[in-house]
């Protein structure tokens, strides 16, 4: 008797510990990076998406947020998402790990912000060609996050701002992705690759004049100090993506993870609503500082326009794949 009491108090203790073993696990912490600083707009947006989650999940699933690049630059952290040292980040998609997401941001694609949607938003042809890429390196696309139309910040005044054919002179930092330097030598500046982390340094210096890379609300964030002019010229639309693991998605019970992508839709929708109006926002703040906006007629933006889908798109076609990239640009024309 006393040896099958001992046997069933030694199996409720083991059933005990298993049932506790597996509470534990399926409470998650999931770390989320982003480009921006604490208090910046996509910060906040991601604050209550965090929140939204958790209420969802009844505290199953919560997410720690670091801000600013605190995980590292945005292409190490899609490398180390996509190997689950990292779990989530909302921030443009890295060229590195493939040529293809270049076809994020191809210069020229969308004229105006209905466009934008139509390409970028759910149910786009950009939106599926992201996420078939980033699926490739096991990562899952959860949404597509507007941010801006990208123009041309300057510590100096403008040169004929408004006529692609005409050299600048002026010397301007652009990211290490054949898009962006290609869409600047159109324009007639002199690209000088330089790392975003060493960028403000080179404009402040003197090494550079300007950067081109970004749009108002990134220029305000990262560049106001040392900016003296700003030309929408509306030379890509930035569109940042909200990233997760595939296993690390995968682990979460099935009511989690509908959760967690049903917030992520909600945080997409939200975002599409206010882009527009953040964008002239930022307009006016860099106004308010004392910048120069220098806005471009009709006329003048679709001649810049042709021109560089005229000299640009054929060599990032060649980049990523002639047959593949002009498949995606048939299908937006379509």
């Amino acid at each position: 008797m006393k040896t099958r009491f001992l046997n069933r108090t030694l199996s409720s203790v083991i059933l005990m510990t298993a049932l506790g073993a597996t509470a534990v696990a399926e409470a998650a912490t999931l770390k989320i990076s982003h480009v921006r600083p604490q208090g910046a707009i996509v910060d906040q947006e991601i604050r209550d998406f965090a929140s939204e989650v958790e209420t969802a999940t009844e505290g199953d699933v919560k997410i720690s947020i670091f801000a600013a690049s605190a995980l590292g630059d945005y292409t190490t952290v899609q490398e180390r998402i996509s190997v689950g040292a990292v779990d989530m980040a909302v921030q443009p998609a890295a060229t590195a790990a493939s040529r293809r997401m270049q076809i994020s941001a191809f210069p020229y694609v969308a004229e105006n912000w209905e466009q934008a949607r139509r390409i970028y938003g759910p149910g786009g042809v950009i939106h599926g060609a992201m996420k078939e890429l980033y699926a490739r390196q096991d990562i899952t696309m959860l949404a597509a996050y507007p941010v801006y139309f990208g123009g041309v910040a300057l510590n100096t005044d403008a040169v004929a701002p408004g006529n692609p054919n005409e050299a600048k002179g002026i010397k301007v930092r652009v990211p290490g992705i054949k898009s962006f330097q290609l869409t600047s030598d159109a324009l007639g500046y002199i690209s000088s690759p330089i790392p975003f982390s060493e960028a403000f340094t080179a404009v402040q210096t003197g090494v550079v004049d300007g950067v081109i890379g970004s749009g108002a609300e990134g220029y305000y964030a990262s560049f106001r100090d040392v900016t003296k002019t700003y030309i929408p010229v509306n030379t890509h639309f930035e569109v940042w993506y909200m990233i997760i693991n595939s296993e690390v998605l995968a682990d979460l019970d099935a009511e989690d993870q509908e959760a967690l992508r049903k917030a992520a839709l909600n945080f997409e929708a939200k975002r599409w609503e206010s882009a527009e109006a953040d964008q002239g926002e930022y307009e006016n703040k860099l106004a308010g500082l004392g910048v120069n906006i220098v806005k471009l007629s009709d006329e003048e933006l679709t001649a810049t326009a042709q021109k560089v889908r005229a000299e640009v798109w054929p060599q990032i076609l060649e980049d990523i794949g002639a047959d593949w990239g002009q498949g995606i640009l048939d299908k937006i024309a379509n």
